[in-house]
């Protein structure tokens, strides 16, 4: 065969090896399953985009792993995020497709994948651990089947990924060393502690108030109320958070969660405008990944019913229950719990305004 000088596009993209790599089991054994194709495109797809999200997500971590992150970096940092952002997007839609076939015609192949499974994909759960969803945050079930359907290879190197700084570990390392919590002559969290105090009286007001309430309901409004006054006390005293912190109620340190509340507080200051954005943007990562996993949970319910998964799982029920637990960045989520009405943020002094500013 003939062909042009130079690159040629089929043998750049290797699409000989590409669209070759779709080997039906239901063709070998001699009893063609016409949706197994399907299946198998789709799942390779997704491996596809769970390898570039990889390579974007490691960028990301290794220009935040350093003593000093440049200002600069962060509007890249923001941009990777994005982009993954738009291939979470693309991971979601991908699930219409599979949604196509129906729960018989997944019949027609899906004995014979056992004992294969999803739950084998070295490259998912490399992601999860990279995000920073390691072994100590799983749920005991899940802790144990995480590792138990792998090879020794596989299981080796995610050992070794487990050692290295997750995106959630060299962003509390970020935070800590933010340096706008400490001001001269002004006691920001005392302002701030009086200001909650006004919010928090005004919800007991709001919530007593309410003659529609029945009584069951007044008293579980007043009960969470309560918890809510927990949370923030524990801002303000530091023993108090680490308790909470050690009872899973929190995963960034003290001073991370502070810092992360005043660049919210604070957003529209030239300079962490671009803090902000990466917060929102770890939130953004975070629910996109759990809608993914829910859709998936979903699917797998209408696929399976209740029947075990061909990984030995209970199916739909352990991805239902992990679907919310391993969440990155729950913390980011929270955050709006500690929000109050812009006008009553405390104003900062003008020398340290005008250090977030934007001076010449």
């Amino acid at each position: 065969m003939t062909k042009p000088g130079g690159i040629y596009y089929p043998e750049y993209l290797q699409l000989d090896k590409l669209l070759n790599a779709q080997q039906l089991e239901s063709d070998r054994l001699g009893n063609p399953a016409h949706d197994e194709l399907l299946f198998i495109v789709v799942h390779q797809a997704y491996e596809l985009w769970f390898k570039l999200i990889l390579f974007e997500l490691k960028s990301v971590i290794d220009m935040f792993n350093d003593d000093i992150v440049d200002e600069r970096q962060i509007g890249r940092i923001v941009a990777l995020l994005e982009r993954i952002h738009a291939i979470q997007r693309l991971m979601i839609g991908k699930l219409e497709v599979l949604e196509t076939m129906t729960p018989l015609d997944f019949l027609e192949f899906r004995d014979l994948l056992v004992p294969a499974s999803g739950f084998q994909s070295v490259q998912f759960k490399e992601l999860e651990i990279r995000l920073g969803i390691k072994r100590d945050q799983r749920i005991p079930t899940d802790r144990e089947f995480f590792y138990s359907r792998l090879s020794d290879e596989h299981r080796e190197y995610l050992y070794k990924i487990e050692a290295l700084p997750s995106l959630f570990e060299v962003t509390q390392t970020w935070l800590e060393r933010f340096p706008f919590l400490n001001f001269e002559g002004f006691d920001f969290w005392h302002e701030y502690e009086r200001s909650v105090e006004q919010m928090l009286e005004r919800d007991r007001n709001i919530i007593e108030s309410n003659s529609t309430l029945p009584p069951n309901v007044l008293e579980h409004q007043l009960a969470e109320l309560d918890a809510t006054r927990m949370r923030f006390n524990a801002l303000f005293d530091q023993s108090k958070f680490d308790e909470l912190r050690a009872a899973g109620e929190f995963r960034f340190s003290h001073r991370g969660m502070l810092v992360a509340i005043f660049i919210n507080l604070y957003r529209d200051e030239p300079l962490l405008q671009l803090p902000f954005r990466y917060l929102s943007a770890l939130v953004e990562l975070d629910q996109n990944l759990t809608t993914w996993r829910s859709r998936h949970a979903l699917m797998v319910h209408r696929m399976l019913g209740s029947k075990i998964g061909t990984g030995g799982s209970s199916g739909h029920d352990y991805l239902r229950r992990t679907t919310d637990q391993n969440r990155a960045f729950k913390d980011l989520f929270n955050l709006s719990t500690f929000l109050i009405r812009r006008s009553e943020i405390p104003k900062l002094p003008n020398h340290i305004q005008n250090s977030m500013g934007f001076r010449f």
